[in-house]
């Protein structure tokens, strides 16, 4: 078996395993886009009740009223940080993640071009037997040739 031929297995695994990389950064991509829009909506909801609070505060409003809008607000506030360490953590994953196949990418594509360079190594090595061989075959014709 040629060595070319050897490696194809091999090539088939690290091809699959950087497939298999590729499908997983974008699912974590998704959940840092996911993240961020939940992060958003946090943000305008909150901006949101602040303004509707405001209007209702201009009419005059009430301690326990306003005890519970710091309340509310304080827990939201809570949610956004939260939400906003989820975003973080999910685009370092993300970022990881994105390293993890890049490196298996470059391993792919380096063992395709030794690969490659095999391929192209054996038929240079068949092309030159074949030569010696139509040179021989020639060589014997003008040998049996008669003069």
């Amino acid at each position: 078996m040629k060595r070319a031929r050897r490696l194809e297995p091999v090539q088939h695994i690290v091809d699959e395993a950087q497939k298999r990389l590729a499908m997983s950064v974008a699912a974590f991509e998704k959940r840092v886009l996911d993240g961020e829009a939940k992060l958003g909506e946090l943000e305008r909801y909150k901006a949101e009740y602040e303004q509707s609070f405001t209007q209702r505060a201009g009419r005059g409003i009430g301690a326990t009223e306003l005890r519970d809008y710091q309340a509310f607000l304080a827990k939201l506030a809570e949610a956004i940080k939260q939400q906003q360490a989820l975003v973080s953590r999910a685009r370092d994953d993300h970022q990881i993640e994105r390293q993890k196949w890049q490196e298996a990418l470059k391993r792919s594509k380096a063992l395709g071009h030794v690969v490659e360079r095999w391929q192209a190594e054996e038929r240079h090595v068949t092309e030159r037997r074949e030569q010696r061989e139509s040179d021989e075959r020639a060589q014997r014709k003008i040998g049996r040739a008669p003069d």
